[in-house]
């Protein structure tokens, strides 16, 4: 029912290790325009969006639209086998239960993954509103999130229209980073007031592995709201995380 050639399998194999982290098994959608993963994680605290532009592929041929329902442990394994200047062959056959995976690079090898049968339901990621949007380089992020772990397991974001700020408190240490509306690393920040949330470094510290994916990212979120990250690549790739708050004691 479809094949996909991709040569840039860096876009596919760093995407399924970071949502493998995070969730276990989920349903990829199939159209004429790529592939798309919409999975919150078995504790309800985080939500995987992912999208993969048709134009991503070298070749891309889909017939109808096909869900896949798959282990992500087992595609993570799978495509960690993959290495750089190999290329990926994605391929499914009408009426067939496993996913069918070519790699070829110094020979050829192919794997057959089963596919699963998984009830979910889509959670209405789109219909939330985000008071608060920071475009930043995504090291800024990773700096303040390597430096709240250190402290504690949480990080409080905060913004106003001036500054972006990451903190966290323990019972006798804190980190802070703070960075101002016109310096370096910040490329648009439109907020409205003072807005103040905390989140689980937990989660946080996988999903701040997609940076090696883009250099750049966007962060929205709320007070005491969920929060999401976007990490794109043009005309290839979209990955965002959603993430509850946690309810500051």
């Amino acid at each position: 029912m479809f094949k996909m050639v991709l040569s840039d399998v860096d876009l596919l194999k760093n995407s399924i290790s970071i949502i493998a982290e995070i969730i276990d098994e989920g349903v990829f959608h199939v159209d004429q325009n790529g592939i798309s993963l919409v999975s919150p994680d078995r504790a309800m605290v985080a939500v995987i969006d992912l999208k993969i532009l048709s134009t991503a592929f070298d070749e891309y041929s889909v017939k109808g639209d096909v869900n896949l329902g798959l282990n992500m442990a087992n595609m993570a394994a799978v495509l960690k086998r993959v290495k750089s200047g190999d290329k990926i062959i994605l391929e499914n056959e009408e009426g067939s239960n496993r996913l069918k995976i070519t790699i070829k690079g110094n020979g050829v090898r192919v794997f057959e993954v089963p596919l699963l049968d998984i009830k979910t339901e889509k959670p209405p990621v789109d219909k939330l509103t985000f008071p608060g949007k920071v475009e930043l380089d995504s090291s800024i992020m990773e700096e303040g999130i390597s430096d709240a772990d250190i402290i504690g397991d949480s990080v409080i974001l905060e913004a106003n229209p001036a500054e972006f700020r990451m903190h966290a408190k323990g019972d006798v240490s804190s980190a802070q980073l703070q960075i101002g509306k016109s310096e370096k690393g910040i490329l648009n920040l439109k907020v409205e007031g003072n807005l103040r949330s905390q989140y689980p470094l937990e989660y946080l510290k996988k999903m701040i592995k997609a940076s090696k994916m883009s250099s750049q990212m966007v962060l929205e979120f709320g007070s005491n709201y969920p929060m999401r990250m976007a990490f794109k690549s043009i005309d290839k790739m979209q990955l965002s995380f959603v993430l509850a708050p946690r309810v500051e004691s």
